[in-house]
Formats: structure tokens, C-alpha cells, sequence
């Protein structure tokens, strides 16, 4: 049975105890675990661990935050974000070694990240330079026993199934993110989710509305108060891909708690069998 969880970095937490604290208080027992500050030694990894597990809290995922990004514009993030960075790339193929080795250790059987804008033209060399990273990277997690999932969003549906057919690897598949979608202005959530369906292996609770200002991002609102239309979502979900979890992600906002609790009761209303 799908399980409903909540992204850990949504919540803010400087240690694993206030994590404990924010996830009862959103009345969920799941999350999705950011990796990064274990495998870098920001958090202890066996008291994290031990201490979730203490609190009946279950890790479905985890994340992988890449070095160099920079979110200040549109533009600064098409130059900086996920693999596309020259500069980065030997400094984040290492921490992606890191943070598999971490997942491994915990158990997880799949990671999450943003892979970078994607170029659509398959002749484009930067594309052949970015899937090369993504090939690495996947190579990495898959020899640890650990599946990874580009976030969508920073290129449309299109350009991303194009990219998993060249990929053509189990181990590697995609993490939908409906409001990421809106935000990036690519395209149409729901026709978005059926053309990736084939590899979807995680998807976000997240909601937004689109810019009027070309050029810019969209505006994240909470669950249910956005564009995405979350009774097609989630029938869609519950009818082709009843086995994927619902993770919610909130990064916007000064009431995460309340909003968190708002969109898992959207989700409990639409998503057939989801626990938690």
C-alpha cells in the first residue's frame, strides 16, 4: 500500500529531535529524508536513524542536495542547478557517493534530486554531457542497491521522456512533482504526469500558481489552493500507480505545520488507500 509522508527539510529542523517533534505534530509517522547533512556529518547518521525509528517514524526516501545552486532567479538556477555545473561536477559526484553510501546504510531503496535543466535537443552537447553525469550518478546508487529519481519540473514532460528512453535504466526513474510543473511553466501537471507515468517512483504534494511575468517562477500556495487539480491527480495516481508514495513538500509559507496537515487531508480525500 502507498504510505503518505512529508519532505524533512520542509519542517526547518536543526536536529532529528525537533524533526521528531514537527512530523507528530503534522499527524504523519513518514518522511522523506534529506541525506545530505548525515552524509556530511551535520547530523549523527546512527542517532538519526535510531532516534526516527524510536519515534515509529518511517524513512520512505531520501534526498540529494546538489553543490552550486543557486535558486535567486530563473536563470542562476538553469546555469547552477543539479549536474550541469562544470565546476561542481567532481565535488558533487563525490557527495552523491557519500549520500548512497548513507542511503544504503539506512536501508533506502531510492533517492531523489534535481538533475539540472535537461536540453531538449538530443544533439545538444551539454545533454550529452549532463546524462553522462546522471549515468554516474546512477551507477553509483545502483551499486549500493539504490534507485534514484530526477525531480520534474525544470524541463517539460517531452524532453524528460526523451531523457529515460536514452537513460534506459531500471534503476533510475522520476520523482513527479505536479507544482514544479507550474512553477517552471512546463507544461500541464496532469498530461505531464501520463506522459511520465512509466517512471514514476515518488511523487510531491505540492501546489502553485503560474507567473504572468515571463521569466520568472510561478507562486507556491498551499495544497489545494493552486492550479493543480488534485482529484484528477490523485485518480490518475490511485488508478495507474497505486504502489507510489505521496510525499508532501512545502517551501514556501510561515505556517508549515498547518499547511502540511491541509494538504494531507487533501491527499487522504483523493489518493484510494493511501496510509498515513
Amino acid at each position: 500500500m502507498p504510505t503518505l509522508g512529508l519532505c524533512s527539510w520542509s519542517l526547518h529542523p536543526a536536529t532529528v529531535d525537533e524533526l521528531v517533534d514537527r512530523v507528530r505534530a503534522c499527524g504523519l509517522s513518514a518522511v522523506q529524508l534529506a541525506l545530505t547533512p548525515i552524509a556530511e556529518g551535520q547530523w549523527d547518521e546512527h542517532r538519526t536513524a535510531d532516534t526516527l525509528q524510536a519515534a515509529g517514524i518511517k524513512v520512505l526516501s531520501g534526498m540529494l542536495a546538489t553543490i552550486g545552486e543557486d535558486y535567486s532567479t530563473l536563470e542562476s538556477i538553469r546555469r547552477t542547478g543539479g549536474v550541469r555545473s562544470d565546476e561542481h561536477w567532481k565535488a558533487n559526484l563525490e557527495r552523491a557517493r557519500k549520500v548512497a553510501d548513507t542511503a544504503h546504510r539506512m536501508n533506502l531503496r531510492l533517492v531523489t534530486f534535481h538533475a539540472g535543466f535537461l536540453p531538449h535537443e538530443p544533439a545538444d552537447p551539454l545533454r550529452r554531457v549532463m546524462l553522462d553525469r546522471l549515468r554516474q550518478i546512477g551507477a553509483v546508487f545502483a551499486q549500493r542497491g539504490v534507485s534514484v529519481a530526477f525531480e520534474t519540473g525544470q524541463e517539460s514532460a517531452a524532453t524528460l521522456v526523451d531523457v529515460m528512453r536514452e537513460l534506459d535504466a531500471g534503476h533510475m526513474g522520476v520523482n513527479f512533482d505536479p507544482a514544479n510543473m507550474i512553477l517552471y511553466g512546463m507544461g500541464d501537471p496532469i498530461e505531464s504526469l501520463g506522459q511520465l507515468a512509466p517512471w514514476v517512483k515518488q511523487v510531491h504534494v505540492k501546489d502553485a500558481v503560474a507567473t504572468s511575468t515571463p521569466g520568472t517562477w510561478g507562486r507556491e500556495t498551499p495544497a489545494g489552493q493552486g492550479a493543480v487539480d488534485w482529484k484528477a491527480f490523485f485518480t490518475f495516481v490511485s488508478r495507474s500507480l497505486p504502489h507510489v508514495d505521496a510525499v508532501i513538500e512545502r517551501e514556501a509559507g510561515e505556517k508549515r505545520v498547518d499547511d502540511v496537515k491541509t494538504a494531507a487531508d487533501l491527499v487522504r480525500t483523493f489518493y484510494t488507500g493511501v496510509q498515513g
